[in-house]
């Protein structure tokens, strides 16, 4: 089982940054690909960003590409997401979630789930 604690979330304002963090309990994080999704009030979990097992390989939405970025600390046991460039319209819950060896973009696939972490971004 692998237990997911998201922090960093907060009130920015537009054109602001933030720096979410994901960490997991399991030593074998290492053989998990990593995602992030968000979520707004009445809408379907959306995909952000997801990297491989070693980091090598990253994935973006298109609505977030270029101001986004996805690293993983695997001797950490963490999943970084910098946000840069922010807009009122990525204010959402962001969830990281887990899942094993391969990298998927369908949340359904995600078996392992952090608890989320508010983002709000001001105009």
């Amino acid at each position: 089982q692998v237990q997911l604690v998201e922090s960093g979330g907060g009130l920015v304002q537009a054109g602001g940054s933030l720096r979410l963090s994901c960490a997991a309990s399991s030593s074998t994080f290492s053989s998990h690909a990593m995602g992030w999704f968000r979520q707004t009030p009445g809408k379907e979990r959306e995909f952000v960003a997801a990297i491989s097992l070693s980091g090598g390989n990253t994935y973006y939405a298109d609505s977030v590409k270029g101001r986004f970025t996805i690293s993983r600390d695997n001797a950490e046991n963490t999943v970084y997401l910098q946000m840069n460039s922010l807009k009122p319209e990525d204010t959402a819950v962001y969830y990281c979630a887990a899942r094993p060896f391969t990298l998927r973009y369908n949340p359904r696939e995600y078996p392992h789930w952090g608890q989320g972490t508010q983002v709000t971004v001001s105009s």
